[in-house]
């Protein structure tokens, strides 16, 4: 009974110092996210506008200006990026971007996959451990972009994709990542990167984008379209950094929750065993008084 006891203490102590561990690391998360919440509500409107700009400009000038970034090709060669984090205890964040990855790869570009020709660009640590020895086509030039997050390195990762597609090496570019919404919600999404996705016409109205271009329309195309590409890839990754910390602090939050539990089964299990010894110990007394008496 003392070693069950022993037993119980040593795992009380254990799960007590797991949640001081788990309640640091929410906080720290908090305090990330804070920073990183307050980079993409401020980000996202200004990304989003840009986009829609795009896609009208690119729509209402199809036929009048050669436009590579948005020219559709027959869909021969794919990259699809995948952006995880860098470091786990997220819940289930990184395992649901891998998993929108996996069915990219065997179901809508399966075809392309048989033939050797879908590329996969890992973005997070997460992302690379899991495909390193699951996936031959891939593309490990921009692990770690996380450490140093700002607009001159994503920058550099966009220009990249963009001049890959430019020189046909891929026909359809696609971003796997985790829209923030809150800190308890992620959305898990796909996106078409390239070609630039023109708006769908819209029935209703015959109203189109009218824009007016000083000095010359193709230079400021081809100047525009990049710049705002990069803003966009810049903006994935804001979006992916936020919700990475959301879901680290709900997950710690959910484990220092279960640890309170456990800490309360465990306690109730050691007023037990301490009540039985101390019920065996009063009888063994009682029943030795007992024998003494009856000699």
């Amino acid at each position: 009974m003392a070693a069950n006891l022993k037993e119980v203490r040593i795992r009380i102590q254990s799960v007590i110092s797991t949640q001081q561990i788990t309640k640091a690391m929410k906080m720290v998360s908090a305090a990330k996210l804070r920073r990183a919440q307050d980079a993409i509500v401020h980000m996202r409107p200004y990304a989003v506008r840009l986009q829609n700009i795009l896609g009208k400009i690119a729509a209402s000038l199809q036929g009048e200006v050669q436009m590579e970034l948005a020219e559709e090709r027959e869909v021969k060669r794919v990259l699809i990026v995948l952006i995880t984090s860098d470091r786990g205890l997220a819940g289930s964040y990184n395992s649901n971007l891998i998993k929108l990855a996996a069915s990219l790869i065997q179901e809508r570009y399966a075809h392309q996959n048989e033939m050797g020709n879908v590329t996969l660009m890992t973005i997070g640590k997460k992302g690379l451990d899991y495909y390193k020895k699951r996936f031959p086509n891939l593309d490990t030039t921009h692990v770690g972009l996380f450490h140093t997050l700002d607009f001159d390195n994503v920058g550099r990762v966009a220009e990249d994709v963009i001049n890959a597609f430019r020189k046909g090496k891929y026909d359809k570019v696609e971003v796997v990542y985790s829209e923030f919404k809150n800190a308890a919600t992620q959305r898990i999404i796909s996106e078409q990167y390239l070609p630039i996705v023109k708006p769908e016409p819209d029935t209703e109205s015959k109203v189109t984008a009218d824009y007016i271009f000083e000095p010359d329309v193709e230079l400021i195309i081809n100047e525009l379209m990049p710049r705002i590409l990069r803003t966009q890839f810049f903006k994935y990754m804001l979006d992916a950094n936020a919700s990475e910390h959301g879901a680290r602090m709900t997950a710690m939050d959910k484990a220092t929750e279960n640890a309170n539990d456990l800490l309360k089964d465990l306690r109730q299990k050691y007023n037990q065993a301490r009540q039985a010894a101390i019920t065996t110990e009063l009888t063994e007394i009682v029943s030795g008084a007992a024998a003494l008496e009856g000699n």
